[in-house]
């Protein structure tokens, strides 16, 4: 008989492994995306570099340059933040 792979029985469930059966499955799904987002690195705003780390609620701090500054609460830029940035940089050309 051909020999069977081992493999972990279920999904993998991640930082949301602590909960257990707690709670249901999609909540659990949900919270284990938003902190592999919210502990991943991200892109530094003024350098550039891939080193952004959140600090605490909406506080992100660059391990490069040591630029700190408010996002998100998940994320360093939301869609909303995008906007308003854009809608700032022409409101700046149109000045100029």
């Amino acid at each position: 008989m051909a020999k069977r792979k081992q493999r972990a029985k279920g999904r993998v469930v991640g930082s949301s492994g602590r909960f257990g059966p707690r709670y249901g499955r999609f909540i659990r799904k949900r919270v284990n995306e938003i902190e592999k987002v919210s502990r991943a690195l991200h892109g530094c705003p003024r350098c550039d570099q891939v080193a952004v780390r959140r600090q605490g609620t909406g506080i992100w701090e660059c391990r490069k340059c040591g630029f700190k500054f408010a996002g998100g609460t998940y994320v360093p830029e939301t869609p909303t933040m995008r906007v308003a940035t854009r809608s700032i940089e022409r409101a700046m050309q149109k000045e100029a």
